[in-house]
């Protein structure tokens, strides 16, 4: 089985919009706990390879996953393909000098954690980002494709996270138990405190809020992707939100001429979790429209690709599929 191209960087329903929130904030918070407890030591090499059990999944994994990626190698002695896998992902471990960490769970000696993970096969390799867990890919991969998957996680855990690895010092002593120390701690961005804001208005309920939090950012950095992001996201749950979802459905099942019922529908289609309905209801409704109609539905289906995230592979098709409907 390939490494699926993973997109975490759209969020399509109102938990999953408050939960990255929340990891994120949860992720700063303990990052600077640790500071104040005297974090901010270099690792050794050593210590960005660990053995992880049940015991220790807790701190070995999630609370390290509030300073770098965590990436879980679940394996077994018997397993040839995790012999072929696991020297690898070792190998890129060091190469890639603590951007992530990578974490060993023998799954014979760990069936729990086999089990919560859902691990039907292994090799299987998973992430763990400020606490949310990720699926990575199963099976002994080719490299090129195991880069591109860390090279995306990596991106995600910086952007969304602001989680940019561990400082490293080749010649630093491994100590007992778990060694990474976290990096220094990253000076506050110009925006930060704008988008923290945003943050808060979206916990609190105030989609208002939050997207002039967000359009503040972007008017004076017209390219902070966490901002373009956010207010993409606020803007779509803004315009859901007192909607009349069986009526909007009808609507548009009724009238599949009617651009406006179509576009409302695919709204309710992405916050619901049905990306490529959305996209394909759209894309249809530019397919056999002009004109102004023809540009609403066009401009919400970029809007909404805002929402999932560029690098998502459904974005991907749909731009294609998009192009042939306009050309």
């Amino acid at each position: 089985m390939q490494p699926r191209n993973m997109s975490m960087s759209g969020v399509v329903d109102l938990a999953a919009v408050k939960a990255a929130q929340e990891a994120k904030a949860k992720a700063e918070q303990a990052r600077a706990e640790a500071a104040k407890q005297g974090g901010g030591g270099a690792v050794s090499t050593a210590s960005l390879v660990i053995d992880v059990d049940e015991a220790g999944f807790e701190r070995d994994v999630l609370q390290r996953s509030t300073e770098v990626p965590v990436v879980i190698d679940f394996w077994a002695e018997w397993c040839e393909p995790c012999k072929q896998l696991s020297p690898l992902l070792e190998r890129l471990a060091a190469e890639y000098n603590g951007r992530f960490v990578l974490a060993k769970i023998d799954v014979d000696a760990n069936q729990m954690l086999m089990q919560q993970f859902g691990i039907q096969g292994i090799p299987a390799v998973f992430a763990v980002v400020a606490g949310q867990a990720l699926p990575l890919f199963q099976g002994a991969a080719p490299e090129p494709q195991i880069r591109g998957t860390l090279d995306q996680l990596i991106q995600v855990a910086e952007q969304r996270f602001g989680l940019t690895g561990l400082t490293v010092d080749p010649d630093a002593e491994a100590g007992p138990g778990v060694e990474a120390e976290e990096a220094p701690a990253v000076p506050a961005g110009p925006y930060d405190a704008l988008l923290e804001a945003a943050v808060q208005a979206l916990d609190a309920g105030d989609l208002g809020g939050a997207v002039q939090a967000y359009e503040n950012v972007l008017s004076d950095d017209p390219g902070n992707t966490e901002a373009k992001l956010g207010l993409a996201q606020a803007e779509l749950l803004q315009r859901v939100q007192n909607a009349d979802a069986q009526q909007v459905r009808k609507d548009a099942a009724e009238n599949p001429a009617d651009v406006q019922a179509q576009i409302a529908a695919a709204d309710l289609d992405l916050v619901g979790g049905h990306v490529e309905d959305a996209f394909g209801r759209l894309v249809d409704t530019v397919a056999r429209t002009a004109g102004d109609d023809r540009d609403a539905a066009r401009t919400r289906l970029l809007e909404l690709f805002e929402v999932v995230g560029s690098d998502d592979p459904r974005v991907t098709a749909a731009r294609r599929a998009l192009a042939r409907a306009l050309f």
